[in-house]
């Protein structure tokens, strides 16, 4: 049995049969069910319970479910409510909504339905709710702070924490460009011992190969045409006593790796021209956006310095795959964007919010950053809505290219690993479904488990489309 989730749930239906019906199906996924017969009882234990999701009956006896309703909403309760009824009425429902009822339910109830409109209410909730959690952050100036709640970012800070009291020891941040690798590098210096010395940092991809030795190690006058200085110091000496992040370490040429394997064994060096050696008291944390084993079997890299620098590893994960942390940091940056460009942008609305969850950011955040600044400066409301982020709708990896099919009347649609082929007349998108249902159903010979992971739904909601669609297998129709 999967693990259930942690919500709680009331129920108010005066009818115990249907109230012990509801509950028994819905415990088996979520960790807390209350039902109640007497509405009034259930108004005065709302507050002590604190449900994420109501379930209320429209006719309760002496009671009038909408009545209640209204009551919870002027008593200040956010929670959906998701109402039901013997009667379809469509007066009644569209007052309900009004009233801000999530839903509407007509008994006898479909059970399937009803799981599916519990899971949708409360994944709603939770997303209105992050939204404004974060909007409220608006008001604070977090410009340094590493955000995140995701799981990888939790390992990774968990990690970092760990790494920065052992002052000494090398770490190797990995992770794409723009996923915040020198945040994290400062983070440890600014948590460890050393944190009242230098933090410097230095790209070794930009600096220009017969610059590096120079760049790391400084020189004496003399040592080259120009260098008309007596003594200038190097990254490793400047960051004595401290850190220093070597960020895209994979680039470094192999001479300077035999030299920076060197610094690390000793922690000495001589600068260039120079005759003494120079020692340094210096933390080295490196940084990489490229696969270094791969680089060490290509003979790009050298193994002794990759296990050298392997001591103590960190992972960020990509933006696209920190869910909510994408709003979290947007709201940060639409904070510092807001002083920046005089504005009072107070959050997003949830069809921006989809937006970003769903933009695949290959820049990380990096692009994030960038798209913020664009928008916030253009921003004429006090709010991001969808129009002002319709354009990163084109930005992902979809392309639409020319058929190679025979049929001459289809167009398909490349996305990612997906190859969808449509007919230039068009086709509805419960055909698509079903399709897609059909086929995956067929990978996983009929598994509707296996099926819905495939899918990335819940099996509720899998087979609540099953039975809407009208799927058949081996002339059946699956339940």
């Amino acid at each position: 049995m999967s693990e259930k989730q942690n919500y709680t749930i009331v129920v108010i239906e005066d009818d115990p049969l249907v109230n012990s019906t509801i509950k028994n199906i819905l415990s088996e996924k979520y960790t807390r069910v209350e039902t109640f017969t007497d509405a009034l009882i259930a108004q005065d234990e709302i507050s002590s319970i604190s449900p994420e999701l109501i379930l209320l009956d429209i006719f309760l006896g002496h009671a009038n479910g909408l009545d209640i309703l209204e009551e919870i909403r002027k008593q200040g309760y956010t929670m959906p409510v998701i109402m039901m009824t013997a009667f379809s009425d469509i007066k009644m429902a569209v007052r309900a909504m009004k009233l801000g009822a999530e839903d509407f339910i007509v008994k006898p109830l479909d059970l399937e339905q009803l799981e599916v409109s519990v899971e949708r209410a409360l994944s709603n909730y939770d997303m209105r709710r992050q939204v404004e959690i974060l909007s409220e952050q608006l008001k604070e100036e977090r410009p340094s702070e590493i955000l995140g709640s995701s799981e990888g970012m939790r390992r990774g800070m968990e990690m970092a924490k760990i790494f920065s009291k052992a002052e000494d020891t090398t770490v190797l941040i990995l992770g794409e460009s723009g996923t915040g690798k020198e945040l994290m590098a400062r983070f440890i210096h600014e948590n460890s011992s050393r944190k009242k010395g230098p933090f410097i940092s230095i790209n070794c991809g930009a600096i220009p190969r017969e610059l590096a030795e120079n760049e790391f190690f400084g020189y004496e006058r003399g040592a080259f045409t120009g260098a008309t200085e007596k003594i200038k110091q190097g990254r490793f000496e400047q960051s004595n006593h401290g850190t220093i992040l070597l960020d895209e370490v994979g680039e470094l040429s192999m001479e300077l790796q035999v030299k920076l394997l060197r610094v690390l064994q000793e922690r000495k060096f001589f600068r260039l021209g120079g005759t003494k050696e120079i020692s340094v008291d210096v933390r080295v944390i490196a940084a990489t956006n490229r696969d270094l084993m791969k680089l060490v079997e290509e003979g790009r890299f050298r193994e002794d310095l990759y296990y050298r620098l392997n001591v103590a590893t960190i992972e960020l994960p990509p933006l696209r795959d920190r869910g909510n942390d994408i709003i979290m940091l947007a709201t940060a940056f639409v904070n510092k964007f807001n002083k920046k460009f005089s504005k009072n942008i107070t959050g997003f609305t949830k069809e921006a919010v989809e937006i970003l969850l769903n933009y695949p950011w290959k820049g990380n955040i990096r692009e994030l950053t960038n798209i913020l600044e664009r928008v916030v400066l253009l921003e004429s409301a006090d709010i991001i809505s969808q129009e002002s982020l319709d354009y990163l709708r084109g930005s992902g990896t979809r392309e639409i290219v020319k058929s190679t099919a025979t049929t001459p009347n289809t167009m398909e649609i490349k996305d990612g690993n997906h190859l969808l082929v449509i007919a230039k007349t068009g086709v509805s998108l419960g055909d698509v479904t079903k399709d897609l249902i059909m086929q995956t159903l067929t990978i996983t010979n009929g598994n509707q488990i296996q099926a819905s992971k495939l899918l990335g739904i819940s099996r509720a909601k899998l087979r609540y489309r099953i039975e809407q669609l009208g799927i058949n297998i081996s002339g059946k129709i699956i339940s």
